[in-house]
C-alpha cells in the first residue's frame, strides 16, 4: 500500500508491533499499510458508515480481514481499556482532537503512545497536551500539495512549559532546526507582515484589536525563525 507523504508520516511513528487503534480511518489506507508489520490487532475506527464501509472493502481487496478490524466509534468510546498499545488521530480538526481524548480518560491512561495529526488549532492542541500531563516525544513537519502537515509522536509525562514560539510551532521542531517548518515560518512572517500593511489605515476597534493580534504572532514568528538560524 503507497501512502501520501502525511499519512507516510504519520504511519512511521508507530512503534514496531505495537496493536494500534486508527481513530477516523476514512479510507483504511494506514491500517492497511501497517499490516505489513507483526501486529496482533489493529482497529479501523469510523464514527460515519460510509467511510468505514470503503475501509472494509479495501481491506478485503487487500485480504487482511483477519488481521484487520472495522469498528464504528465516536472517538475512543468503542475501545476498551487497554485494548491497543498506539492510537492515531489524523485529518480531523484540533478542538476535536481534544475532545476525544478527553472523552474516555480510563481509555487515554491505557495507551502508551498516540500520533496525532492536527489539521488546526495546533497551539491549543498542544496547550492540551502540556495541561494534561502528556509529553510530546518527537514531531515531524510534510510539505504536500502546497499545504503543511504536523505530525506529533506523544506519551504520557510531563515537561517544562511551552514558551510562545514553541506553543505555536512545537517544541521539537525548533530545536531540530526542521526545514519544513523554515520554510512554513517563513510565509508565514511574510503573509503576517502584509496583513499588517493591509490594516495600517484602518483605526477601528476591531481593526486595533486584530492588529495587535497579528503583531504579537509576527514577534513569535520571528523568535521562531531566529531560534532555527542560530
Amino acid at each position: 500500500m503507497q501512502l501520501s507523504k502525511r499519512l507516510q508520516a504519520v504511519a512511521a511513528f508507530v512503534s514496531d508491533g505495537h496493536s494500534v487503534a486508527d481513530v477516523g480511518t476514512d479510507h483504511g489506507y494506514i491500517p492497511i499499510y501497517l499490516a505489513d508489520g507483526s501486529r496482533d490487532k489493529i482497529i479501523a475506527m469510523d464514527i460515519n458508515e460510509g467511510p468505514l464501509s470503503r475501509a472494509a472493502e479495501h481491506i478485503g481487496a487487500n485480504r487482511l480481514e483477519t488481521l484487520i478490524e472495522t469498528r464504528i466509534s465516536d472517538g475512543l468510546k468503542a475501545l476498551k481499556p487497554g485494548e491497543v498499545q498506539s492510537v492515531i488521530l489524523a485529518g480531523m480538526g484540533g478542538s476535536l482532537m481534544i475532545d476525544i481524548l478527553s472523552a474516555r480518560p480510563e481509555v487515554t491512561a491505557s495507551i502508551e503512545e498516540f500520533i496525532l495529526q492536527p489539521q488546526s488549532e495546533i497551539s491549543k492542541v498542544r496547550n492540551f497536551l502540556q495541561e494534561n500531563d502528556f509529553i510530546v516525544r518527537a514531531e515531524e513537519m510534510v510539505l504536500e500539495d502546497g499545504k503543511y502537515y504536523p505530525i506529533l509522536y506523544v506519551r504520557h509525562g510531563q515537561d517544562r512549559p511551552y514558551m510562545p514560539a514553541e506553543l505555536r510551532y512545537g517544541r521539537v521542531l525548533l530545536q531540530c532546526r526542521h526545514p519544513v517548518l523554515r520554510r512554513f515560518i517563513e510565509r508565514e512572517i511574510v503573509q503576517q507582515e502584509q496583513i499588517l500593511m493591509q490594516l495600517s489605515d484602518q483605526k477601528s476597534k476591531a481593526a486595533e484589536l486584530r492588529k495587535r493580534e497579528v503583531a504579537a504572532a509576527l514577534m513569535c514568528s520571528r523568535e521562531a525563525i531566529e531560534r532555527i538560524a542560530q
